[in-house]
């Protein structure tokens, strides 16, 4: 963080900021964008994309931003860069191929829109970073490829769990300890919420319900916490992990209590959650450290006795820690998290309710399915469809509640660039050596 800040202010202080372009204009994109406006320097959110433009300019206009301008090509958007301007356009192709723009924030919550934006960037060598755990979830592994062999930075960002925990997972390993798992905290985990069940809750904070009931119904979860296996190299202990759930507000440093010493033990390690724990929504890791001198002083720190401790961040600022991703990411050439280890657990779609033949499933966060965290051999084998590509299947056959779903069991819409994308993903990455 001092690197980042002090950097950042010389920027400012000599007239050179980083110029980003933000993909996406909704709940967390307005945060993103007032954020901007009232607390960063060295940066700047020249550019929001948004296929309403009137939303666009909503969203920056709300946040504070008085010269705002609607732009339609790339000189369009170079003269609002010169002019100090801010732009909206409804083409990601004009952000992306901007020179002056060095970044792309993807913050859709779309999968084919979102592949496309992230694709397109990466071609024109800009760092892509994802505030998209689907997507991220579905393809992360070959974007992060494509990004790599392009020369630039592919991310997802602090402030999300999955960020957080990457972070707090380096800091671990740099004090010597030995992370065992790598946790989530939640409030609530039921998968048969729905956006009827959830829709006062979305209405009281402004927020998107089908967005509020993949919270609930642990369909984000299993997103984020497969991005951080993918990132660390970790696995599930089982599909939908364990998930324990403790009486509310018991505190977290109780963790190692609360999975089997077996598994804390095996390797490589696990990613799960814990309902109910505080402080929520925090995020933990769980480490040992067998150095007796060392275990004395960790005793001394009021870590315990070991030899597993808890380490835990008590919150994540989602949108006000998106500006250090950019920031590392442009200027360090430093990702706050990427799929370093390749596909090492998928995210698949399982009934939400009885469904009959001939039923066409919704999306994430909706009435007929919900996502499952599980190991990416475990799901090739079985030849389970990920949830992430799941939306417009029609079913070919009966799926009671609760069993997972196969691409045997539907048929596919239309390709899309993801649907062709993730074939290339399972083609490429073996799953033999996924572990499973």
């Amino acid at each position: 963080m001092i690197l980042i800040d002090t950097r950042l202010e010389e920027l400012e202080r000599a007239g050179n900021p980083v110029h980003a372009a933000m993909i996406g204009a909704g709940f967390m994109g307005r945060g993103i964008a007032l954020q901007f406006a009232t607390a960063v320097r060295g940066l700047r959110l020249s550019c929001v994309v948004c296929r309403n433009a009137d939303r666009g300019l909503s969203a920056l206009q709300t946040a504070g931003f008085e010269n705002v301008r609607v732009v339609c090509s790339v000189p369009e958007l170079e003269r609002a860069i010169s002019d100090g301007a801010a732009a909206v356009t409804q083409d990601y192709r004009v952000a992306a191929d901007a020179p002056s723009i060095r970044v792309i924030l993807e913050v859709t919550g779309s999968i084919d829109y979102g592949a496309q934006a992230v694709t397109r960037a990466v071609e024109q060598k800009k760092h892509a970073v994802l505030m998209n755990p689907e997507l991220d979830g579905l393809l992360g592994p070959l974007l992060y490829e494509q990004a790599r062999r392009a020369g630039v930075v592919y991310t997802n960002v602090e402030g999300d769990q999955p960020g957080v925990i990457l972070n707090l997972f380096r800091f671990v390993k740099g004090i010597g300890a030995q992370p065992a798992l790598c946790g989530n905290i939640k409030g609530l985990h039921d998968p048969y919420r729905n956006p009827t069940t959830q829709a006062g809750f979305a209405a009281r904070w402004g927020q998107n319900a089908r967005m509020v009931t993949s919270f609930a119904d642990g369909t984000k979860i299993s997103f984020e916490q497969a991005i951080v296996a993918n990132a660390v190299g970790f696995r599930v202990a089982r599909r939908g992990m364990l998930g324990p759930a403790v009486p509310s507000g018991t505190s977290v440093t109780q963790a190692p209590e609360w999975y089997p010493r077996e598994l804390l033990s095996s390797s490589p390690g696990l990613v799960d959650y814990a309902v109910g724990a505080d402080p929520a929504p925090g995020v933990f890791v769980i480490a040992r450290h067998d150095h007796p001198v060392q275990r004395h002083y960790l005793k001394l720190y009021k870590l315990g006795d070991g030899p597993f401790y808890t380490f835990y961040v008590p919150y994540h600022l989602c949108h006000m820690e998106v500006p250090s991703t950019i920031a590392r990411a442009v200027l360090f050439h430093d990702a706050a998290i990427a799929p370093i280890h390749g596909p090492c657990v998928d995210v698949v779609a399982a009934a939400k309710t009885d469904l009959a033949a001939g039923t066409v499933l919704d999306g994430l966060g909706g009435y007929t399915f919900y996502g499952l965290a599980e190991n990416y051999a475990a799901a090739r084998r079985e030849n389970l469809l990920p949830a992430a590509l799941a939306e417009n299947c029609r079913l070919t056959r009966d799926i009671p509640r609760d069993q997972p779903i196969g691409y045997a069991d539907v048929i596919l819409p239309p390709e899309s660039l993801a649907a062709r994308l993730r074939r290339q993903l399972e083609n490429e990455f073996t799953a033999s050596s996924r572990g499973g």
